[in-house]
C-alpha cells in the first residue's frame, strides 16, 4: 500500500506513535489510508452542509474495511464574490486548490482519495489535483441547491440578479425584489440552474469520475447521503483494483464529457476548465474540439438561465446518465471506457433511459442541432471565444453593431443600468482577462443588468473576462489574445463596427488591416490593477484562456 511509506516497519515507529496521538489504532493503521478532502465552509451555501456528506463518506471506507483521514480545501463563493475586487481571486484559487491537495497527499501518501467539492472552481481545481496525483480517487459533490418559488412562480440566484436590473428600469418594486431575495436560494446546495458548478459535477459524472447521480441528486435529498456512503465503499474497489484517475479519464472520456456538455448546454466554464483539467492527464484538447462535438452532438436541455427548468428536474427526468443514454443513440459517445463504478459505460447505461421528455428532448426532437456551446475565431479573437449559445435569442445570433468600450467591469455597469446603452449597442468590456485582470472575473453582473433592463435580446456584451454559468443573451468571452496581451480587444475604439456570426462561428471587427496595424504600434498596455500578493504572481504565470488559463510549465 501506498501509505506503509508512513507507517510501515520499525523506522516509522515515530510515525505511529504521531497517528496514535490523534486516537488512531493499530487496527485502524493496518487498513488502507484514503484521504477525504472536505471543501467544507461557511461561506459558500453548497458546501455548508459538507460536513454530514463527509461523515457519510467516511461511514463508506469504515464499512469497506479503510480508514478515513480528513483533510481541508479552500473555496470560494462565484455569487458572493461577483461584481467586486473578490471575483478576481475566484479563478485563481483553482490553482491553489489543486496545489494544495497535491501537497497534503504527497506529504501523507494515501492509498486514496475522495473528494468533496460542490462550487464553481473546486471541482475542476479538485479534478486537476486528481489526474496530477494519479492515485485511485472518486468524486461525490455536495449536490444542487433546490429553486425557489415566490408567487406561484420558480425562481433561483439568476432571478435575483437580473432584479436588481428591472428594479433599475422600473420594472420592479424595491419591495418585490426584497421578497425575490429572500425565496430565491431555499436551502444548501450549489445554485439550482446549469451554472459554473452544476455543469462541472454534471462533466465529473460524464467524465467516469463520479458516480450516477454525482451531478443532479438534490443536496437536501437523502438520496445524496446514500450515494456519499457509496462513494466511500467504491473507494476501496478502486484501491483493490488499481483503477487510477488516468483510467478512466483517457482522451475518450473527455470526448464523452464534451458530448455531455452540449447536450445539456453547460456553462462556458467548461470550456475553460475541460482542457485544464486534461492537460494534468497529458491530454492537450484544442478549443477546435468543442466545436467538431458540438457539430454532432444535438442540446436537448434548457436549464436555467436558458429555460425554466433546474437542476432537480433534471434529476427527475433521470439525470446525466438518461442524457448520456439518449445521445448514445447517435455513436457519439465511446461506451468502453472505465468508469469509477468499475463498470463501462455500456454497463452503467444498460436499462437507463428518459423519464421526462420536457426536461430532456428525444435526439429526434432538440433544442437545437448543435450543442450548447460555440467557439468563434475572427480577427477580433484569433485564437478563440466562447459563446454559450443556448442562451442566446435566435435575433442575436447574427448581429453588428456598434462598440461600446469600457476598460474594467466597474466602468460598463453604471451606462447599462442609466439607460446609456442603446438597443444594438455592442459592449466591450476588456482588461478582464487572466493576466489583465488579473484573474478573469465572471461578468454576471453586466449581463443580468443588460437581461433585468429589458435588453438581453438586443444588446450583445463581449469581453476578455468570463462569464456565470447564470448568464443569458449574446454574452461572448474569453476573447484570446486578451487585451493584456495586445489581443485585437484591446484595439477596438467607441464606435468601431462589430460583426457577430455565431452560426459561422465568426467573430469580426469590422477595421480594415492596416488601421488595425497602426492602432497596434499605438497600443500600450494599461498598467496592471494589483502589483502585489497572490494575483501579481498569478498573473505573471497564467496562460490564455484559449489554454485554460493555466500555468506556464516551468520546463
Amino acid at each position: 500500500m501506498r501509505s506503509d511509506l508512513m507507517k510501515k516497519g520499525l523506522e516509522r515507529a515515530p510515525h505511529r506513535s504521531l497517528f496514535k496521538a490523534m486516537g488512531y489504532t493499530d487496527e485502524e493503521l493496518n487498513r488502507p489510508l484514503v484521504g477525504v478532502v472536505n471543501s467544507v465552509n461557511e461561506i459558500i451555501p453548497g458546501h455548508i452542509h459538507l460536513k454530514t456528506i463527509a461523515e457519510d463518506v467516511k461511514a463508506g471506507i469504515r464499512m469497506a474495511g479503510g480508514t478515513p483521514v480528513e483533510f481541508p480545501a479552500i473555496g470560494v463563493c462565484d455569487g458572493i464574490a461577483m461584481g467586486h475586487i473578490g471575483m478576481k481571486y475566484s479563478l485563481a484559487s483553482r490553482e491553489i486548490i489543486a496545489d494544495s491537495i497535491e501537497i497534503m497527499a504527497m506529504a501523507h501518501p494515501f492509498d486514496g482519495l475522495v473528494l468533496i467539492p460542490n462550487c464553481d472552481k473546486i471541482v475542476p481545481g479538485m479534478l486537476m489535483a486528481a489526474l496530477r496525483l494519479n492515485i485511485p480517487s472518486i468524486f461525490i459533490s455536495g449536490g444542487p441547491m433546490m429553486a425557489g418559488s415566490l408567487d406561484g412562480k420558480t425562481v433561483d440566484l439568476i432571478t435575483v440578479f437580473e432584479g436588481v436590473g428591472k428594479v433599475k428600469a422600473g420594472a420592479l418594486e424595491a419591495e418585490e425584489l426584497k421578497s425575490l431575495e429572500d425565496s430565491a436560494c431555499p436551502g444548501c446546495g450549489s445554485c439550482s440552474g446549469m451554472y459554473t458548478a452544476n455543469s462541472m459535477n454534471c462533466v465529473t459524472e460524464a467524465l467516469g469520475l463520479g458516480l450516477p447521480g454525482n451531478g443532479t441528486i438534490p443536496a437536501v435529498d437523502a438520496a445524496r447521503r446514500r450515494l456519499a456512503k457509496s462513494a466511500g465503499v467504491r473507494i476501496m474497489d478502486l484501491i483493490e483494483k488499481n483503477i487510477l484517475p488516468r483510467d478512466i479519464a483517457t482522451i475518450s472520456a473527455f470526448k464523452n464529457a464534451i458530448a455531455v456538455d452540449m447536450a445539456l448546454g453547460c456553462s462556458t466554464n467548461t470550456v475553460l476548465h475541460i482542457p485544464a483539467i486534461a492537460r494534468e492527464a497529458g491530454i492537450i484538447i484544442d478549443l477546435d474540439l468543442f466545436n467538431q462535438i458540438s457539430a454532432s452532438t444535438p442540446n436537448l436541455c434548457r436549464l436555467s438561465p436558458a429555460g425554466h427548468h433546474h437542476l432537480e428536474d433534471l434529476g427527475a427526468a433521470g439525470g446525466v446518465h438518461a442524457v448520456m443514454a439518449e445521445i448514445a443513440k447517435l455513436g457519439v459517445l465511446a461506451d468502453d471506457v472505465i468508469t469509477a463504478t468499475g463498470k463501462t459505460l455500456k454497463e452503467n447505461l444498460a436499462g437507463v433511459s428518459v423519464k421526462n421528455r420536457d426536461v430532456i428532448r428525444s435526439i429526434e426532437a432538440p433544442y437545437n442541432l448543435e450543442g450548447g456551446i460555440a467557439i468563434l475565431r475572427g480577427n477580433l479573437a484569433p485564437d478563440g471565444a466562447v459563446v454559450k449559445q443556448s442562451a442566446v435569442a435566435p435575433n442575436m445570433m447574427v448581429n453588428k453593431g456598434k462598440a461600446r468600450v469600457f476598460e474594467t467591469e466597474e466602468e460598463a455597469i453604471a451606462p447599462i443600468l442609466s439607460g446609456a446603452i442603446k438597443p444594438g449597442d455592442i459592449v466591450v468590456i476588456r482588461y478582464e482577462g487572466p493576466k489583465g485582470g488579473p484573474g478573469m472575473r465572471e461578468m454576471l453582473a453586466p449581463t443580468s443588468a443588460i437581461a433585468g433592463m429589458g435588453l438581453d435580446t438586443t444588446v450583445a456584451l463581449l469581453t476578455d473576462g468570463r462569464f456565470s454559468g447564470g448568464t443569458r443573451g449574446a454574452a461572448i468571452g474569453h476573447i484570446s489574445p486578451e487585451a493584456a496581451e495586445g489581443g485585437p480587444i484591446g484595439l477596438i475604439r467607441e464606435g468601431d463596427i462589430i460583426s457577430i456570426d455565431i452560426p459561422g462561428k465568426k467573430l469580426d471587427l469590422m477595421v480594415d488591416a492596416a488601421e488595425l496595424e497602426r492602432r497596434r504600434q499605438e497600443w500600450r498596455p494599461k498598467a496592471p490593477s494589483i502589483t502585489t500578493g497572490y494575483l501579481a504572481r498569478y498573473a505573471s504565470m497564467v496562460t490564455s484562456a484559449s489554454t485554460g488559463a493555466v500555468f506556464r510549465s516551468s520546463t
